[in-house]
């Protein structure tokens, strides 16, 4: 009995061993997407009163854990019974996140008509559904996401068995929420950490000196975001289609991949523009007939 409990404790150690060596490569191997993934959800969690911050942040990464809870069963059940799925809904979300990075840059160019920085606040009329939108929209986005960081994540244990495979892409799509909503949620309340440390310090000193750098630095790192999140979206899907699609895989291998990448995900999503807008005029013709 003692022996057969012992031999249960080696598999289990030898289990941990195997994953926590799956779950180191899986992690670099998508380090590159959480770094997109960072940039993206801080931006979008952004533009909020100070005392909604938070609870909007919470509320984004609640539906990105249930994003995470759907997605890696379905993964792991296509995986095995119908694989060539896994490619066709990488490609459907690579241009779902054209159509927002580039729908940014039209808006910002042609439609950009107020000025500063454009605060929900939930008291006013029309802003608490403003509000779910935001989560709403930041919630699809990181869906798309969440597809690619499992996806890679599975990529990495294909050759393991199935329980190596499903407690790696777990761990590492456990590990992305908690790591990238942690540092937004840092980013977020800088203006707060720094009025606490002037505060404290009595507005002297070294202490004083940081809190005031915080909360003078906030406003261009959103911007900053903004800038690095919309660039993001356009480069990953350029990426999903590069490394999806065999035909642009190999054309124009004398460009840089990211350039390339920049470029396809820009046309994919213009594409995706037109698309959607002509498809809406459509149904407003249709309807209003």
């Amino acid at each position: 009995m003692a022996s057969g409990f012992f031999a249960i404790l080696d598999d289990i150690a030898a289990l941990m061993d195997d994953v926590a060596v799956t779950s180191k490569i899986a992690t670099q191997k998508t380090a590159g997407i959480l770094g997109d993934d960072l940039a993206v959800n801080a931006e979008k969690a952004t533009g909020f009163l100070s005392s909604r911050e938070l609870p909007v942040l919470w509320a984004i990464t609640k539906g990105s854990f249930i994003n995470k809870l759907i997605i890696i069963p379905v993964a792991l059940a296509l995986n095995v019974f119908f694989p060539i799925a896994i490619k066709f809904i990488l490609i459907l979300g690579g241009f779902y996140l054209a159509y927002e990075g580039v729908e940014k840059i039209i808006e910002y160019f042609f439609h950009h008509a107020k000025t500063g920085e454009e605060v929900v606040d939930p008291k006013e009329e029309g802003s608490a559904d403003a509000e779910k939108a935001k989560v709403k929209s930041a919630i699809t986005t990181d869906f798309i996401l969440s597809v690619e960081i499992v996806i890679i994540a599975l990529g990495t244990v294909l050759d393991e068995n199935l329980t190596v495979q499903i407690i790696t892409v777990a761990v590492v799509a456990f590990l992305a929420t908690v790591g990238v909503y942690g540092i937004v949620a840092l980013i977020v309340r800088m203006d707060d950490a720094g009025f606490k440390l002037i505060k404290k310090s009595n507005g002297k000193g070294f202490l004083s000196q940081l809190g005031n750098v915080l909360v003078k630095a906030l406003p261009y790192v959103i911007k900053t975001l903004a800038i690095v999140g919309t660039i993001a979206l356009i480069l990953v899907s350029g990426g999903i289609f590069v490394h999806n699609i065999a035909y642009l895989h190999h054309v124009l291998p004398q460009v840089p991949d990211m350039l390339k990448e920049f470029g396809l995900g820009l046309i994919g999503g213009l594409v995706a523009v037109a698309v959607i807008t002509g498809s809406k005029k459509l149904f407003s013709l249709v309807k209003g007939s």
